[in-house]
């Protein structure tokens, strides 16, 4: 029996309140007095560990204090209410207040071990809390993680875990110490070394996927988590709202806004409610593969630090793009797609050109309950024209120009994208959106957490024979949209376009 004195005491509390509303009805039927006969003897069983445990204390305490007394009246012990040392070696928890360390790390010294979960008699809520509290307690001893991963798995946890616990579930099927060990020796081509307990452990992990094939990226080198903690190439992640999708589509909620009015006294009141909006985004696939030479892998130091780093890196490149230009169709929605054709696109107040007007025009333009947010979005080789715009030192266009830190645009944030135009040609025809403002937290990418790895032992050339080298398919889903077009601007040169 693996419950500790203070759980054994809880369990009986609780089986002592059931047998006696059991009790409290007038006729029990079958079921009734099967599940009666079991916590009866629940209760039996139960009580003999609890009683157990008190005399292996009271044991350890006769030994300590024998010690103490050899070492002299100097050694202490530490007591609790009912008289039992709580000494290191206790079989149960401490006083919580006397000892703070025995409650939660006693209880979950290796919270990966679902097997002492109590599941039976609980519902889906309690076990997804307790799952919560162990995945918790795994991120802050998950090997292979810097200080930056763990807070930001914390709050992937505890911001989008759902009642049941999946990303909980997830979590500590994909970081314990086993799967770790299992996932690094199959990327370095070491399948056959993986040991039985790390082969469960990997079949565990398999089954909380609906994927075919393929093993989860363990959740300290998940790319979605180091994306999250050590910051992104693309600035917009940086400041768009992110979410965790669980399915494949994220559902959100938006509302305009209330309708208030000045009320004289005593009148009815009016409709003020506002209109809801359930806006949508759906979560693509994308993949990727990653070759490597069989010396380079046996050369590296660290094959899985190395292999997460790359699949990060190819995730936030092929993410950058899409998140300007991407089409909707099987790719997320770029923020220049969505707002392509609304009335969020603007046109230069002089046709053909672009001026200094034209930035301080959106800023105008933008309502003012967006424009304290917001933050402006161009490639590089636009914010170096709107730099040549003042040849007489006299707009003020930037803030701390010369060093360019912080890098604003009238007083708000200047953010790079390399997949936005870099210029316009104004006798050419088509479109030269270059530049968006607005408040991002209403372009929404919805992450879908778990990245799968398929590890190929050996890649063919055009002859079918082996060319030394071995790979890493990996593949996982994201979406990306506008939720309120209504936030941004976007001023597109040719206004023949618009």
């Amino acid at each position: 029996m693996q419950l500790s004195h203070q759980q054994a005491v809880i369990r009986l509390e609780d089986i002592k309140a059931e047998l006696e509303r059991l009790g409290e009805k007038p006729e029990l039927d079958e079921a009734d007095e099967q599940q009666f006969d079991e916590l009866t003897r629940e209760f039996a069983d139960v009580d003999a560990h609890r009683r157990q445990l008190e005399r292996t204390a009271a044991l350890a305490r006769v030994r300590s204090a024998v010690k103490t007394t050899e070492r002299g009246p100097a050694a202490t012990q530490v007591r609790g209410e009912r008289g039992v040392s709580y000494g290191s070696d206790s079989s149960y928890d401490a006083d919580p207040i006397l000892n703070p360390d025995s409650v939660e790390d006693r209880r979950f010294r290796n919270p990966w071990d679902l097997g002492e979960m109590r599941t039976f008699d609980r519902s889906p809520e309690q076990v997804g809390s307790e799952l919560r509290s162990r995945a918790l307690c795994a991120v802050e001893k998950m090997a292979a993680a810097t200080d930056g991963i763990r807070s930001a798995a914390t709050d992937i946890i505890e911001r989008w875990d759902d009642k049941k616990g999946s990303i909980s579930r997830l979590c500590l099927a994909t970081s314990s110490p086993e799967y770790l060990r299992a996932w690094s020796k199959l990327a370095a081509g070491k399948g056959h070394m993986v040991s039985p307990e790390e082969q469960r452990a990997l079949e565990r992990a398999m089954s909380l996927t609906d994927s075919a094939g393929g093993y989860l990226v363990p959740f300290q080198l998940d790319p979605t988590v180091i994306i999250s903690s050590d910051g992104s190439r693309n600035q917009i992640r940086q400041v768009a709202r992110s979410v965790v999708a669980t399915g494949d589509v994220w559902h959100g909620v938006s509302a305009g806004a209330v309708s208030w009015r000045w009320a004289a006294e005593g009148t009815e009141a009016g409709d003020n409610s506002p209109t809801f909006d359930q806006p949508t985004v759906p979560v693509y696939k994308a993949d990727g593969f990653v070759p490597i030479s069989i010396e380079a892998m046996d050369d590296a130091e660290n094959v899985t630090m190395e292999v997460g780093r790359l699949l990060a890196f190819g995730k936030d490149s092929l993410e950058a793009e899409a998140f300007i230009s991407g089409t909707g169709s099987g790719q997320p929605t770029g923020i220049v797609t969505a707002l392509a054709g609304t009335s969020s696109e603007m046109s230069p107040g002089a046709a053909e050109t672009f001026a200094a007007g034209d930035v301080y025009a959106m800023d105008g333009d933008l309502p003012a309950r967006h424009r304290a947010n917001a933050s402006w979005l161009a490639n590089r080789s636009i914010y170096n024209l709107i730099r040549q715009f003042d040849t007489n030192g006299g707009a003020d266009l930037w803030e701390r120009i010369g060093a360019d830190v912080p890098p604003n645009l009238i007083g708000r944030p200047a953010l790079e994208a390399e997949a936005m135009a870099s210029g316009f040609n104004a006798s050419a025809d088509g479109d030269a959106r270059v530049l968006v403002y607005g408040d991002f937290q209403n372009y929404v990418i919805a992450d879908r957490i778990g990245m799968t790895v398929e590890f190929i032992p050996h890649l063919v050339g055009t002859n079918r024979r082996p060319t030394g080298q071995r790979g890493w398919y990996a593949w996982y889903r994201v979406g990306a949209d506008s939720v309120l077009d209504g936030a941004f601007r976007m001023l597109n040169i040719h206004t023949s376009a618009v």
